[in-house]
């Protein structure tokens, strides 16, 4: 069975790909990536691949029987026609099966919504398909809030708009376990899957941080406004909107809901403590 991954130079495409292959073998993975250069290093077969041309897919995914497609990172609109130029490619090289990651969220109701509501289109487009297939909806990804510590120890908290409001957390590796059983699983096929832990407040996950990091951060909630003022200023309009649209759900439950991992994996979910004290053993020393 060959399985290509798309976006394989990307955090959470290269994980998976890294689990795939004791599962299947190098042999048996392709990698598919804008800059095909910087995935050299994974030792698997690599193909050139762009959103933007379905031509590059049609190369990339001849002779592949399922296809990860990982969700793209531009504008939702532009987003939706360069996931179906990858549908498109499958269908053309009779592809048996298309797994794709997509997010947990509200479609309507805050500012990450349009988000939301592209992967939505998305997931019709391959329900759609006529192709077997199987969607994953990510929780909030944990990596970039342990990797902020540095700026969470300068200012002393942990500070969003988050409220009391619960957020179902995931990791890359935890997602990397899902998605290859997704792949590799028949039996899941023809279903949508909730992916993340259990819900947490921003109390808590400041808590587990502390305990590990041995920190003494707090908790700070603020104004949403003011939230997607120091965003914006920090992160620019783009990114600094999406960021606290994040942080806006996790306020109203847009984020905290039922996870199906263990249904998908076999066993629960990793807990909040679970997922940071991977992350330190996998950071550099």
């Amino acid at each position: 069975m060959k399985i290509a991954v798309t976006t394989a130079s990307g955090l959470l495409g290269s994980s998976i790909i890294k689990h795939l292959i004791p599962e299947i073998g190098a042999e048996n993975v392709i990698g598919i990536a804008r800059s095909p250069e910087k995935i050299r290093h994974l030792n698997i077969e690599v193909k050139k691949g762009d959103y933007d041309s379905k031509a590059d897919f049609e190369d990339a995914l001849i002779g592949v029987d399922a296809v990860l497609l990982v969700s793209g990172n531009d504008p939702p609109d532009k987003r939706i026609l360069q996931h179906r130029n990858v549908i498109e490619a499958a269908k053309i090289n009779g592809i048996k099966k298309i797994v794709y990651t997509s997010i947990f969220g509200a479609e309507k109701g805050n500012e990450f919504s349009p988000i939301v509501a592209s992967n939505r289109q998305t997931e019709k487009d391959i329900q759609d398909s006529g192709l077997l297939w199987a969607i994953g909806r990510n929780g909030i990804y944990i990596e970039p809030d342990l990797e902020y510590i540095e700026n969470y120890k300068k200012e002393g908290a942990i500070t969003n708009c988050a409220a009391e409001g619960k957020c179902g957390y995931t990791s890359r590796n935890e997602l990397a376990l899902a998605y290859s059983e997704l792949l590799l699983k028949d039996r899941l096929a023809g279903k949508t899957y909730n992916l993340f832990g259990t819900p947490i407040t921003q109390e808590r996950l400041t808590t587990a941080i502390n305990n590990h990091f041995n920190t003494k951060l707090k908790y700070v909630n603020i104004e949403p406004n003011e939230y997607m003022r120091q965003r914006k200023g920090e992160l620019g309009s783009f990114l600094g909107t999406i960021i606290a649209g994040i942080y806006t759900g996790i306020k109203t439950g847009a984020f905290d809901g039922k996870s199906h991992f263990e249904k998908v994996t076999g066993r629960p979910h990793k807990t909040i403590d679970q997922m940071i004290e991977d992350f330190m053993a996998d950071a550099p020393r």
